[in-house]
């Protein structure tokens, strides 16, 4: 996959905040629809959809291993089912682009499939480390090599004659290689049971219960037994609360700001950053809850207000994982200091998230210190200033919204990639009154 240049600067001065709008599907839900609606029995039908870049790749994956799916068009996907035993060898490898999602998951179910296959990304994927997942799926008996440096993609899978149940304890909480892990147990024999050490994305999880397929859940153990089918399913899937947490930090950080944002997912494994910004003083309602597809849904309406800086907790940390470059952007135009720890995760995503946004908030006039597994910030007067996202969409979104807090133009290279997680994310922020420009407008 190649990304587009052209608006790979933005320029944001600031604006207002105020209004309704929805933001994009969840990325995290609209990947797994794709993979198991892939293997089940009949047709599956999705509204919601991310037609995001990391979304498309999963998609363009099973379209090369012969699932017929239709769309995207208008967030409606349609998954013709090819059942547990239809995928087909692709004819060359996979390319996950920017997506760790894609490629940990993949990961999983193609280390039980009967034929060899390859997945590789783009240059920000391929110096990811994937041993977490790798390690895992050897002990169920996979074949998956590393081909790159220190246990980096691309990775090469090789077919086995059964994988087998495994209990297995997480080191590190991880929504995805506990998926890459269930996902493989779908075909093992036996049970497969994971434990983690904290409370991450069950989205996996009550994906394979509404496509018919049991979970057991017993306080932090997911398991289930190898062989059962997977049934089509209809799906709603929520607004992300990753996109919207950018939009409920605009908000929150600006006395006056009145913002709704309407069909957000909430569920209590994703929900950290919500609680993150409550403790912080944030004015956020939670309006007209109600339940799509599993999944636990509402209203989230944001006031502007006085933000104060906090210790994050250690337990909110997995559940508020990809959310914390907009949290950082709140700290930033706090009163008082943020202390982050416990989160070294962060300097293994897209960029090294601690480290980038450090930099970037230090351009911008703040007092950030990054430490190996998190960041001190001291709130003050945001500053106008060039910042870099070094390709990493969260970065870039999250410097585009503090803009709404800043005394001056805030320009941002390295934002092209914001297409991959929300490619409405320019519409929506323009919606609610951000002033933000792409270089090649």
């Amino acid at each position: 996959m190649t990304t587009d240049k052209r608006d790979d600067r933005l320029t944001a001065r600031g604006g207002s905040v105020q209004g309704t709008v929805q933001v994009a599907g969840d990325k995290s839900i609209s990947h797994r629809a794709i993979m198991i609606g892939a293997l089940a029995d009949g047709v599956t039908r999705v509204e919601g959809f991310l037609a995001g870049e990391d979304c498309l790749a999963t998609l363009a994956a099973f379209r090369s291993m012969g699932v017929r799916i239709e769309g995207p068009d208008a967030g409606r996907v349609t998954i013709h089912g090819v059942g547990r035993e239809g995928l087909r060898a692709p004819e060359a490898p996979l390319d996950m682009g920017n997506s760790g999602t894609s490629m940990r998951l993949l990961a999983g179910l193609l280390a039980a499939q009967p034929f060899p296959s390859e997945l590789t990304g783009d240059e920000s994927l391929r110096r990811r480390p994937m041993g977490r997942v790798v390690s895992p799926l050897t002990s169920m008996g996979g074949q998956v090599a590393a081909l790159g440096e220190e246990g980096r993609p691309p990775l090469r899978i090789s077919p086995v004659g059964s994988l087998k149940g495994i209990n297995y304890e997480l080191p590190v909480a991880s929504a995805q290689v506990k998926s890459a892990i269930l996902l493989a147990g779908l075909y093992a024999d036996g049970e497969t049971c994971v434990t983690e050490p904290a409370p991450t994305r069950d989205h996996t999880e009550r994906m394979l219960s509404a496509f018919g397929y049991p979970v057991r859940r017993e306080g932090s153990r997911a398991c289930l037994q190898g062989g059962a089918r997977v049934q089509a399913a209809d799906l709603s899937i929520p607004g992300d609360l990753s996109s919207a947490a950018f939009f409920l930090v605009a908000a929150a950080m600006v006395p006056g700001s009145d913002l709704l944002l309407e069909g957000v997912g909430i569920n209590p494994t994703r929900r950290g950053a919500l609680d993150i910004l409550l403790a912080m003083g944030a004015h956020i309602e939670l309006q007209n809850e109600r339940t799509h597809g599993g999944e636990p849904v509402a209203d989230l309406r944001v006031r502007g207000g006085e933000l104060r800086g906090i210790e994050i907790p250690s337990h909110l940390v997995p559940l508020a994982i990809d959310e914390f470059p907009a949290i950082f952007v709140a700290a930033a135009a706090a009163e008082g200091r943020t202390v982050l720890r416990d989160a070294a995760e962060l300097r293994v995503k897209e960029s090294d998230r601690i480290q980038t946004m450090a930099d970037g908030l230090q351009a911008l006039g703040i007092a950030a210190v990054p430490l190996e597994d998190g960041l001190v910030i001291d709130g003050g007067p945001i500053s106008g200033g060039r910042v870099d996202a070094h390709g990493d969409h969260r970065v870039a979104m999250a410097f585009a919204v503090a803009s709404i807090a800043a005394s001056g133009p805030i320009s941002i290279s390295g934002a092209a990639a914001i297409r991959t997680s929300f490619p409405d994310f320019l519409e929506v922020a323009r919606a609610v009154g951000l002033r933000i420009e792409a270089e090649n407008e």
